[in-house]
């Protein structure tokens, strides 16, 4: 992760030299629409947060429509001028939004609003973790095979000569999405106070809409009959499996590049999937699901089903013009989860 680290430090001061360049054709297009501030969001879910919240009231950019994952992308010469131009900048705050900071300082328009999530949430971040059996990447922490999952107790994770890493994966959290909207509408309100009204009642109108699909989730995995899931993949919904007290065993953490799972991990997840008597091996989107085949091929009982968890991390344009929603995959999730817990 620190060899990756610096390596984005050294692309992204070659992309803003570009973008001091390419910025030079381009007028500040901040209020440019209509009086309309001008906001960018990196993931989809912010995306879709603030056009719930602020609808037709803002100017509204999602720079990774082009479906690239969030750990992977990197911003353009192009993508600079929007960011640096804008009147509002959202984005996640983890390890992979490295390039943000500097980006921030060299800001064109110097009344720009960050807003960073992770800082946002505060004492709601947690630490990445490795639990029994996942297969730790180069850059994560060395932890022994049979550490048990321990929703509560971060601090075993913390070492001496390494700093912490915090899973940036917050907004698969429904709780953690309530509160970050509920702050975003405070910075729009005040922002635009001739639309305060209408901004604070879509506000409201999708937190409680969120809210409610919470408990929904709540109901469902409380009347479930197993409390545990599989991951034959990277685990990105460590919040949201703390939201439900839910266990889980994975092949990778979530923000690993790690594609091939070692026989240790396969023989692990095969048999811990014949012990808990599970019948749905998940991954995530975009799997080509090689692990989970694996998985299932070395386990007693080969008719597990393999079942996808949406986090989200690669919204497309077009799946946005297709009318994918935050709720809509959240909702799918669950519809996912109820086949895996039952």
């Amino acid at each position: 992760m620190k060899k990756k680290l610096l390596l984005s430090l050294v692309c992204f001061s070659l992309i803003f030299a570009g973008a001091l360049c390419f910025a030079a054709e381009v007028k500040n297009p901040a209020f440019s629409k209509a009086g309309k501030i001008k906001v960018v969001t990196t993931i989809f879910p912010i995306y879709d947060w603030v056009k719930n919240i602020a609808g037709e009231n803002v100017d509204l950019t999602y720079l990774l429509e082009g479906g690239v994952d969030l750990h992977s992308w990197q911003p353009s010469a192009q993508d600079m001028v929007k960011i640096t131009t804008s009147d509002v900048f959202i984005y996640v705050g983890g390890e992979s939004d490295a390039w943000a900071e500097n980006a921030l300082k060299n800001a064109m328009n110097k009344d720009l609003i960050a807003v960073n999530l992770m800082d946002m949430l505060a004492d709601k971040v947690r630490t990445e973790e490795i639990v029994e059996g996942m297969q730790a990447a180069e850059h994560d922490h060395d932890h022994d095979d049979d550490h048990e999952h321990d929703i509560a107790d971060d601090s075993e994770h913390d070492h001496d000569d390494e700093e912490e890493e915090y899973d940036e994966h917050v907004w698969l959290s429904l709780k953690n999405a309530a509160a970050v909207c509920d702050g975003l509408s405070e910075i729009f309100c005040s922002l635009l106070p001739s639309k305060a009204d209408t901004i604070c009642s879509s506000a409201g109108a999708y937190i409680k809409k969120l809210s409610d699909l919470d408990k929904e989730y709540e109901r469902t995995i409380k009347n479930s009959k197993k409390k545990v899931i599989l991951v034959a993949d990277r685990f990105p919904f460590r919040y949201l499996v703390d939201d439900y007290d839910l266990d889980y065993y994975a092949a990778f953490v979530g923000c690993s590049a790690e594609t091939e799972a070692s026989f240790k991990t396969v023989a692990f997840l095969s048999g811990k999937s014949d012990e808990l008597g599970l019948n749905v091996i998940l991954v995530m989107e975009k799997s080509d699901k090689k692990i989970a085949d694996t998985v299932i091929k070395n386990s007693k009982k080969k008719d597990k089903k393999i079942m996808t968890l949406d986090s989200m991390q690669s919204v497309t344009a077009k799946q946005v013009a297709d009318g994918a929603s935050y709720y809509a995959i959240m909702k799918g999730n669950l519809d996912v989860l109820k086949k895996a817990l039952n």
